[in-house]
């Protein structure tokens, strides 16, 4: 293949992450699953190389053998590598070679292998979801013929730690589930929805995504509306035992707030849930794109969030962006503001539909295959 040639009407991709599973509360897992549901639609065929367990009847998978147990942290996927490098060197050259890959997409310089991608005669392509460890990413960067990212945040974020960004392209992350597919309240349901409907959170189970101090957070007074989170453990965690200290944390405070802590959900239920939703607040400290947040659009209910990363971007006008000075009580605050305004709120409920439409997953892989051909 020919860097700048021609696009093929079809072609393989394999994104390589140590980490993928289907159903994981992860960003860079969800954000492939609806890449390989766009560029299959489009008559392409992807596949995704993974450690983590995986059905074996899931054609989308092929397994890479990694001695390393889920969930880990940084250091132990790194050290796990470095041992193992030619080994998986090799390995992912068998890998490109058996499914006869056009393009490999390193999905992280360290998770998806970025930092020892194989010299190999396909088209090596490093998705940068977050700037991470420079140990990993400049390495990583160094073997990539196309580097993406899903918002220009990233790009922001990297020019601040010296990276050049110049060439690197940004392509969004997609929806699973296209906009038009979801199920949607109409106008009466949703001013239901906005005078007795739940408050919904959905969240990985990371300090940053702040869930524990929302909930902590929370009025005291009268709790007529219904709280509900689901939240839900990744394959990787800041350090061991990290997702269950929280977990019971976030429980204990659950209760004290008079909240309910729903189990994980799959990701075709995500949309659904949230568009029985009065509001979806999205406390997450960070966010370089915020999928969850681009689902809640998708089924048409507005997002309470701090003004952080990619999410004023994404949102826009279809909730209330809250300066993150003003923390968690600003969040519930832009909550009861949103919600005591039917003019107002209709007007985001209608904001929020449009603006998800960008994020089809056949529009994104058209992109994707734009950046990286």
């Amino acid at each position: 293949m020919t860097p700048g040639g021609p696009r093929p009407t079809s072609g393989t991709v394999l994104f390589v992450l140590a980490s993928y599973r289907r159903d994981a509360p992860a960003g860079i897992e969800r954000a492939i699953a609806g890449l390989t549901t766009g560029l299959n639609a489009t008559g392409h065929r992807s596949l995704i190389a993974t450690a983590a367990p995986h059905p074996p009847d899931d054609p989308d998978v092929v397994p890479l053998q990694l001695p390393v147990s889920f969930p880990c942290d940084d250091d132990a996927l790194r050290a796990c590598i470095e041992n193992n490098r030619p080994a998986l060197a090799a390995q992912l050259g068998a890998l490109a070679a058996r499914t006869r890959a056009d393009v490999i997409v390193y999905a992280d310089a360290l998770w998806g292998l970025g930092r020892i991608a194989a010299d190999l005669p396909v088209r090596a392509v490093l998705a940068v979801h977050v700037v991470g460890d420079p140990q990993d990413l400049r390495p990583a960067l160094d073997s990539a013929d196309t580097v993406i990212s899903p918002s220009a945040t990233v790009l922001h974020e990297a020019n601040a730690q010296g990276y050049r960004t110049d060439s690197w392209r940004v392509v969004p992350n997609p929806l699973l589930i296209d906009p038009d597919d979801v199920p949607r309240p109409d106008a009466a349901e949703r001013e239901q929805l906005r005078r007795r409907g739940p408050v919904r959170v959905a969240a990985r189970l990371g300090r940053e995504k702040g869930v524990l101090e929302l909930l902590a957070a929370r009025p005291s007074g009268p709790r007529t509306r219904p709280v509900e989170v689901t939240l839900a453990r990744a394959g990787f965690e800041e350090h061991p035992g990290g997702q269950t200290t929280l977990l019971a944390a976030c429980q204990t405070a659950a209760t004290a707030a008079g909240a309910t802590l729903h189990p994980p959900l799959r990701w075709a239920q995500v949309p659904a849930w949230l568009a029985r939703a009065a509001v979806t607040i999205v406390p997450s400290l960070r966010e370089t794109f915020g999928l969850v947040a681009a689902e809640s659009l998708s089924a048409g209910t507005p997002v309470i969030a701090y003004s952080v990363g990619n999410l004023p971007d994404l949102i826009g006008d279809a909730g209330i962006l809250v300066p993150p000075d003003r923390g968690p009580a600003g969040l519930w605050e832009a909550v009861k503001t949103l919600l005591t305004d039917p003019l107002r709120y209709s007007a985001t409920c209608g904001a929020a539909y449009y603006r998800s439409r960008d994020y089809r997953p056949t529009t994104v892989a058209d992109a994707f295959l734009k950046a990286v051909w």
